[in-house]
């Protein structure tokens, strides 16, 4: 008989021992907590002139439309460490807001010390992108980059089973996804909600309030004074904006970094690397995810807005500062197959008179970075809205 009842023990004990924790515990019915959600309003020049009518229209998708309690628990996932594997990292240890979210390194490392090999992205007006995301344009929303970097080996290493056990279990979220999502059962908290949340949260985070904008009028009270920008800086905007002779034919930096976003949301090769054939570039960039070999060696155009704040520079952060970044465009472009032709244009038309790259004066640098800096917004990166609720 004791030895039947301990058989009958020892298995009762292997069938919960084999259950997923989640089926130990019984669901949580979530139908008390109030679900109201209340639309989120973006800054319009139909309500007040705070932003400029230049701006592009956010397309926001059919199926995650923003409200408040949406970007509240995105806000809560960004900062939160739960979406790591040891509790350690979360989305905003590599997107800090001060840097406009991003990490001052060249390249960031993961929970398990391994360092990547791209740079930390500001994902300040990402909303206004339809164009891929991340460097190389793998991820086609922001919902689906949002889905990454916790299953990334590099990155935050846990599993998306593991990490919709947790916000299940956390009485906090619990709360939250019922807000923002009206699930009725916290079994029905899942990772496609999850990455919904996240992407509103960074939908919310919309830099336009810069000196640059306040010159122009834009992002100010009625009755604030309108400041104007320095002598440097303004005879920067001239060139950064112009085509001229000394640039070349229509080489200005407007043509990769226009509109009100400063960036054309593209992909672009702009002469980092010397290479005699596509397959050459240490880092094929877009081609590596189209497979086009015209693409290789291509990089998504970064956004000049808040680009004071966000070095080291380019993809793979080889630049440390604003200066060095202008002189590789004014003396060090280098050619290979797939270089863009606003760049070559100017490099072989100056190497025609004896020349190399276009010609910027130590003046002409210094003035175009005094524009640069007038595009950094400060309230953007002190918005108590962006930072971290815990």
């Amino acid at each position: 008989m004791k030895y039947i009842l301990s058989i009958s023990i020892l298995a009762t004990i292997l069938i919960f021992s084999a259950c997923d924790p989640a089926e130990i515990n019984p669901d949580t019915d979530l139908t008390a907590i109030a679900y109201n959600p209340t639309n989120y309003t973006f800054p319009s020049t139909s309500s007040d002139p705070q932003i400029s009518p230049n701006f592009p229209t956010m397309e926001i998708p059919a199926d995650n439309p923003m409200t408040e309690a949406g970007i509240e628990l995105g806000r809560r996932l960004f900062y939160d460490p739960i979406l790591s594997a040891d509790s350690t990292q979360s989305c905003s240890s590599c997107h800090l807001q001060q840097f406009a979210f991003t990490d001052g390194l060249s390249v960031s490392t993961g929970i398990d010390g391994i360092a990547g090999t791209r740079n930390s992205m500001s994902i300040a007006n990402l909303g206004f992108n339809n164009n891929g995301f991340f460097w190389d344009g793998r991820s086609a929303s922001l919902e689906v980059q949002a889905r990454e970097p916790i299953e990334d080996p590099i990155e935050l290493h846990d599993t998306w089973s593991n990490v919709e056990t947790k916000l299940r279990r956390n009485k906090m979220y619990q709360e939250h996804f019922r807000k923002a999502f009206g699930v009725e059962w916290s079994s029905e908290i899942d990772r496609d909600l999850a990455v919904k949340a996240m992407a509103q949260f960074m939908r919310s985070l919309i830099s336009y309030r810069s000196e640059r904008d306040q010159a122009l009028g834009y992002g100010l009270d009625p009755l604030t004074f309108r400041p104007n920008l320095s002598e440097s800086a303004t005879r920067g905007r001239t060139l950064f904006f112009s085509s001229s002779d000394v640039l070349g034919d229509d080489p200005q930096c407007s043509h990769c970094h226009n509109s009100e976003l400063f960036t054309n949301n593209t992909y672009r090769n702009n002469g980092l690397d010397a290479v005699s054939s596509v397959d050459d570039f240490p880092d094929l960039g877009f081609g590596g995810v189209t497979g086009f070999n015209n693409d290789k060696g291509k990089f998504r155009t970064t956004t000049l807005r808040n680009i004071e704040l966000t070095a080291p520079y380019m993809h793979d952060g080889r630049f440390a500062t604003l200066e060095e970044v202008l002189d590789h465009y004014n003396e060090h472009v280098k050619t290979s197959p797939t270089l863009d032709g606003n760049l070559a244009v100017p490099y072989s038309q100056s190497a025609q008179n004896g020349n190399i790259g276009l010609q910027l004066t130590a003046q002409d640098k210094a003035d175009i970075i005094a524009f640069l800096k007038t595009l950094t917004d400060t309230e953007f990166i002190t918005n108590p809205a962006h930072s971290n609720p815990f």
